[in-house]
């Protein structure tokens, strides 16, 4: 049985998240899979419903132990996209950082040798003026 200290905890990390009570949309679902009648008959199969994440939960046969789980959940999804979102932006300012650094003299050297050489091969490709 989940404990109120575990209920605490657990209502702090969604409201650290952004989730309000309110927001979550809780259903208790018709139990399936092996534990028998009991599993079958009863409604302890938690849904727990937040913007569009989806989360369910029947792993005991206890209604209030598969709530708290489902709760645990779903925090765990919301942390991992949220340090996901900020991996992205990471990333993407690196990407930046990246492109504007200044090129080392042996890059920037080599980088010019190219260019030089590719013009003077387009520079050879002139018209042939030949006898028409």
């Amino acid at each position: 049985m989940a404990s109120s200290e575990q209920w605490e905890l657990i209502e702090k990390r969604l409201v650290k998240l952004g989730v309000n009570a309110s927001d979550l949309t809780e259903n208790f679902i018709l139990g399936s899979g092996s534990g028998g009648q009991k599993v079958n008959k009863t409604a302890s199969c938690v849904q727990l419903i937040w913007k569009n994440l989806e989360v369910k939960c029947q792993s005991s046969r206890s209604r209030e132990t598969n709530r708290m789980q489902a709760r645990e959940e779903l925090c765990r999804r919301l942390e991992t996209l949220k340090s996901d979102k900020a991996m992205a932006k990471r990333q993407e300012r690196e990407k930046i950082r990246r492109q504007k650094r200044q090129r080392s003299p042996g890059q920037k050297r080599r980088m010019l040798d190219d260019k030089k050489k590719h013009s003077q091969k387009k520079q050879r490709r002139g018209k042939i003026s030949g006898n028409e």
